[in-house]
């Protein structure tokens, strides 16, 4: 028969303090890490050392800036070596059709740079807003890895954070910056320039 003096008894919530609420689950999910290739350690004007990984996450792949255990919230800047140096990592970590696109795009023909042309751009949309994905030189061989929302009647706005789109997105702004000479392209993504 059911003691009812036992099961009365109610367990706290989580927001009444109980030492097995989210609190604990929320630091662990921070420091998660799923497949991923690194590349760094760098420093960045402050003297915060950080690594850049390309990481398979639900629903494509994530390019983002970590600190310690910690995902920093800002589009990754990295030499453009290093970018590289992740594209051909990414053979093992993303699932084979979205690895031999982003080497492939490393591979693409250079052509001439369209006039005023200052990164590589994979189109998309927003919501109601167009959105574009860019690899962007920033001097002294570094790129940003980033995405640019147009805000109707304020232009062009940098969302600072770690850009987290389909593979086929970065493969087509890797690929229109080779193809504008933005970065060089690599034989099949794993070699020396093209003749």
């Amino acid at each position: 028969m059911f003691d009812k003096s036992k099961g009365s008894a109610r367990r706290p919530s989580p927001s009444q303090g109980s030492s097995h609420g989210t609190g604990r689950r929320k630091k662990a999910s921070a420091a998660f890490s799923g497949p991923h290739v690194s590349a760094g350690p760098f420093e960045d004007a402050d003297g915060v050392r950080y690594t850049v990984r390309l990481e398979r996450v639900p629903g494509g792949v994530r390019l983002a800036e970590w600190s310690g255990s910690a995902l920093r919230p800002r589009a990754p800047v990295m030499a453009t070596d290093d970018l590289t140096t992740l594209v051909r990592g990414a053979q093992g970590v993303l699932v084979a059709r979205d690895a031999e696109a982003l080497a492939g795009a490393l591979a693409t023909e250079p052509q001439e740079a369209a006039s005023g042309q200052e990164a590589g751009v994979s189109r998309g949309r927003a919501g109601d807003f167009r959105e574009e994905l860019r690899v962007e030189p920033l001097g002294e061989g570094q790129v940003r890895v980033a995405r640019w929302v147009l805000r109707p009647g304020a232009g062009w706005e940098l969302q600072d954070a770690p850009p987290m789109l389909p593979a086929k997105r970065y493969a087509e702004a890797l690929a229109d910056a080779v193809r504008t000479r933005l970065i060089p392209a690599m034989s099949d993504g794993v070699g020396a320039a093209r003749p």
